[in-house]
């Protein structure tokens, strides 16, 4: 197929694929001139350093440990709603990250849910702020994306084994060492190495839960250094840091991802006579029960709070809201713009060197990028009025590894095909395009689309560094109205911009799907 496919490739790919290197390229460049490597990290900038690897460790390792009992339980276990739970398992990840703060602050913050509990019965109350409330958001973040890996990995064996084990009667110890523990060894190290790279680049969690000299990160500092200080130099040091720091954890996650399935099977369906005793069930029922309760009483705060919140909204909410949805529209055009053309651009040719293109928003940060082009557009134009479209480029960019990852197999499958016939009609180009690939990859576009949308909505990054009050987007404007003790307020605009990233998600991925055969 790498040889033959050709209706789809052309220049577009590769130009494409050209503007992302160079973006990131130039932003590079701009980080370069001004950063002053000879004067070297001071202590608050090495403090900030051990902190981003600490909480990023701490967060991984939690997530993970956390992430098997709950996999293991939702492998072994059918009951009502099963499905609905896994696929709530999603909503973190297109979930704002500024409206989970606000939730889990309503849970465990100091006049929270949880507070109030251990007050009523004279305990001593919990702080969120600090290493431990980072490590707590990114677990609520990052338990949902470790239990998909692990369950996907639990489900690649083959149910002929369990059969065998139990015609065999090994006890559920033997089982463990024979079929669960080679199955973690495989899967743990990628996933805590994904959630590492993940939460290295954590910026909105940071700010919010973090900051003071013993709970700064490398972007959080990177934004005090641009915003507060002003000093290019020491924004630029950190940027090349984190990516450094950032691109050679990336590249260690590649290479201990697992691939799945591990084996082959007949298909059977799956059947654990070891687990049907009271005690293994009522720990899988716990178990179930914990995560559920963790990744919905967030969820449930948001809504009750932001019902309350929303008369208590003041106008600029709507104003930047509107913001935030031209930038949305925005990422999503540019997201479709370079991802199609690279995506054909992989499909009909061993590129891998696009490939790693693609992956680019793993390992650089948008404050990175956004710093290297502060300075590169600063002394000729003023960046500010460039905010909402620079916000937009790079939220695409950021959105650009996961939707290669959803357009290039279906596209690889659609090109291998019809690859007779649209040789034979001398399909070329955009009547390619138009006729063959695009109606066939409806539904992924809108999936990459919505997904897209639903995190460009939400993202507090670059425009952290580019706003004026005039130029907010939704989650700034928010993260303004918490830090004025407005609390309603927040609550209401984090409903607001909940609906918003909801919303988006579902249009953008209805819309691929409809009028499609099911």
């Amino acid at each position: 197929m790498a040889q033959r496919a050709q209706p789809v490739i052309g220049t577009t790919g590769v130009i494409a694929g050209g503007f992302v290197v160079a973006v990131v390229v130039l932003s590079f460049v701009g980080l370069g001139l001004r950063a002053e490597v000879g004067r070297g990290l001071g202590p608050a900038e090495w403090a900030a350093i051990r902190f981003t690897v600490v909480q990023s460790a701490w967060s991984a390792v939690i997530s993970v440990i956390c992430a098997i009992p709950l996999a293991r339980a939702l492998a072994r276990r059918r009951f009502w709603g099963r499905g609905a739970l896994i696929t709530l398992l999603g909503a973190p990840f297109i979930l704002p990250v500024i409206v989970a703060v606000l939730g889990l602050l309503t849970v465990f913050g100091r006049t929270g849910w949880v507070n109030e509990v251990l007050g009523a019965l004279g305990l001593p109350g919990l702080s969120i702020y600090g290493l431990h409330g980072v490590v707590l958001a990114h677990v609520f973040f990052n338990l949902p994306l470790a239990t998909r890996l692990l369950l996907q990995g639990w489900q690649s064996i083959p149910a002929e084994r369990f059969r065998l084990a139990a015609q065999l009667d090994l006890p559920p110890a033997m089982i463990r060492r024979t079929l669960e523990y080679p199955l973690l060894l495989q899967v743990v190290p990628g996933a805590m190495a994904l959630i590492f790279v993940i939460c290295l680049t954590s910026f909105a969690v940071a700010l919010t839960l973090g900051g003071g000299p013993r709970a700064t990160t490398i972007e959080l500092a990177i934004y005090q250094a641009f915003r507060f200080d002003f000093d290019l130099a020491r924004a630029s040091l950190l940027s090349i840091i984190q990516l450094v720091l950032a691109g050679s954890a990336a590249l260690v996650a590649l290479w201990i991802i697992p691939n799945f399935p591990l084996t082959a099977g007949l298909d059977r369906k799956l059947r654990r006579w070891d687990v049907r005793g009271g005690m293994q069930r009522a720990l899988d029922t716990g178990m179930i029960a914990l995560g559920s309760a963790f990744l919905l009483l967030p969820l449930m705060a948001i809504l009750l709070a932001g019902l309350q919140g929303l008369p208590e909204m003041p106008w600029v909410v709507w104003k930047t809201a509107g913001n935030s949805l031209g930038v949305a529209v925005l990422s999503i055009a540019a997201l479709l713009a370079i991802a199609l053309p690279m995506a054909g651009w992989i499909s009909t040719r061993r590129a891998g060197g696009a490939e790693a293109i693609g992956l680019i928003g793993l390992s650089a940060s948008p404050l990175m990028i956004g710093t290297g082009w502060f300075i590169l557009i600063n002394p000729i134009a003023d960046p500010v009025p460039l905010a909402l479209p620079v916000t937009a480029l790079i939220n695409a960019l950021m959105a650009l590894p996961f939707a290669l990852r959803i357009l290039v197999p279906p596209l690889r499958e659609v090109l291998t095909t019809y690859d007779r016939l649209t040789r034979s009609l001398g399909m070329r180009g955009w009547s390619a395009w138009r006729w063959l690939v695009l109606p066939r990859l409806r539904a992924q576009i809108g999936f990459a689309a919505g997904l897209t949308g639903a995190l460009s909505v939400g993202d507090l990054g670059v425009i952290a560094l580019f706003a004026d009050p005039d130029r907010a987007t939704l989650p700034l404007q928010m993260y303004r109205l918490m830090g004025a003790y407005r609390t309603e307020a927040a609550a209401g605009a984090a409903l607001l911009l909940l609906a918003m990233a909801l919303g988006l998600f579902w249009i953008c991925d209805k819309g691929g799907r409809w009028g499609a055969e099911a």
